[in-house]
């Protein structure tokens, strides 16, 4: 894909992540400021270090090139495809993962910010990527499937996890039903990470079987058995695999506000626990999105969530839609 003309215009954060050297053989690329968004939260790759973002305070999704700090022109608005009105109640969106061409979103399916129920929060839809005089162009895919939460609640193997309460409480707070993490498996189906609950200090993963037939409408959300993670307390805030390595990698963080991100690696296998990877401190972000290059299997790139960021005194997501932005850093494992 080609950058836009102010590609030149890249910020180095205030804040920086390090990346211990040594044994680890991490190496990253400078924090970056990119522009048009505080809440960078489901993510994925288009092209060669470009990358799609949805932000979890509006339904637009922005593509940005290697070096673009603003995003590329006609950054497409799916309020209507998700049966939402332009302008109205953002779906929330937190999770993507792509298949071949199509891109699966996912929102976070929880309560609003008091535990009342939130219709517009519950979506799992897909979009067609397809790549036009160099730039990307997505095209809405089937209907989106708003049913999941009532899958969660009747499939038996999740009853331990006392979902259906979890859906009605606030998002952050314990034991709620919040939803983060998305990513395609090497079989053709899709893991639903949750940020929350975290039962038994472990993360809660649920495979989905069947999301072309779920999103194309013609069957219901077929579901697999949970499974739980090792990742020292935390719940998922990104998960994606990388066939070029033949892993999944998370981002792990706290189910409310306040806590550590770590890093780790996971086989897929439900016997493994994660591994963390060392050296990696995320001080000063909010990683909510993990994007793995297709073409370059050692290089991840990870997004912060800056809505509540503080920006001379005030919150970013509160600033004039043309002041607010997002950090990402590339790393290279």
């Amino acid at each position: 894909m080609t950058n836009t003309p102010q590609s030149a215009v890249l910020a180095a954060a205030l804040l920086t992540v390090s990346f211990a050297s040594g044994a680890s053989g991490l190496e990253t690329t400078a924090v970056v400021t990119r522009s048009g968004a505080c809440d960078a939260s489901g993510a994925v790759a288009v092209g060669p270090g470009t990358f799609v973002v949805a932000s979890d305070e509006d339904n637009v999704l922005r593509v940005y090139g290697p070096t673009d700090a603003p995003p590329q022109p006609g950054a497409p608005n799916v309020s209507a495809f998700l049966g939402l009105k332009p302008g109205g109640p953002e779906a929330d969106l937190e999770g993507a993962t792509r298949i071949g061409d199509v891109i699966y979103w996912i929102t976070s399916h929880g309560a609003d910010g008091k535990g009342r129920p939130r219709p517009s929060g519950r979506r799992l839809f897909a979009t067609q990527v397809a790549v036009v005089d160099g730039r990307a162009q997505f095209t809405p895919v089937g209907t989106p499937y708003e049913m999941l939460v009532q899958d969660f609640i009747a499939d038996p193997g999740l009853e331990p996890f006392g979902l259906k309460a979890a859906a009605k409480r606030a998002p952050k707070t314990p034991n709620a039903l919040n939803i983060e993490g998305l990513t395609a498996t090497p079989e053709g189906g899709l893991l639903i990470g949750f940020r929350n609950p975290i039962p038994q200090g472990k993360a809660l993963v649920v495979p989905l079987l069947n999301p072309k037939d779920v999103v194309m409408g013609s069957a219901k959300a077929k579901l697999g058995a949970p499974i739980l993670l090792s990742l020292a307390g935390l719940g998922i805030r990104s998960i994606e695999y990388s066939a070029g390595r033949g892993e999944y990698l998370i981002v792990a963080g706290p189910d409310g506000v306040i806590g550590p991100f770590h890093l780790y690696r996971w086989t897929g296998s439900k016997g493994d626990t994660p591994v963390e990877v060392p050296g990696v401190s995320f001080a000063g972000l909010q990683p909510e999105a993990l994007i793995v290059y297709p073409d370059n299997a050692n290089t991840i790139e990870i997004l912060s969530d800056d809505g509540t960021r503080d920006i001379h005194g005030v919150a970013c997501k509160d600033l004039p839609v043309d002041q607010r932005v997002f950090r990402s850093v590339r790393v290279s494992l």
